[in-house]
């Protein structure tokens, strides 16, 4: 029998993250807007409620949406990071409604990241 190496499970775990991760809860994809105090002042509230209405008009019911504090980046806020079972989370910044609405439609359900509102694809790690 052959040893797995730090490499080897390193792969595994990216590879199973995020299908474990959504698919516990039996989502699909997972939206997070960042409701820090520098958000909800930049217009994270009004983020939240177009991307609840979006939801609620496409009558989707495997997209969960969650809330995280500051995510450290208040220059860009409002944000929010979209994640899809087997694809890489993006981080979107500087929403506002219409741009939100754009993503849900683009991104969450036709799977198109919308690279000019992106800060970054991919996430950071730690081992």
């Amino acid at each position: 029998m052959t040893r797995l190496t730090i490499d080897d499970l390193k792969k595994i775990k990216e590879k199973h993250k995020a299908t474990f991760t959504l698919r516990e809860g039996g989502y699909r994809a997972k939206i997070t807007v960042h409701m820090g105090t520098c958000g909800i002042a930049a217009g994270a509230r009004e983020v939240m409620t177009a991307l609840m209405d979006e939801i609620a008009q496409a009558n989707v019911e495997d997209v969960i949406v969650t809330t995280s504090g500051c995510a450290g980046l208040c220059s860009r806020e409002p944000m929010a990071t979209v994640e899809i079972v087997n694809h890489p989370p993006v981080k979107y910044v500087e929403l506002n409604k219409n741009k939100i609405k754009e993503i849900f439609k683009e991104h969450v359900l036709n799977g198109n990241v919308i690279e000019k509102y992106a800060m970054v694809i991919g996430s950071e790690t730690t081992y």
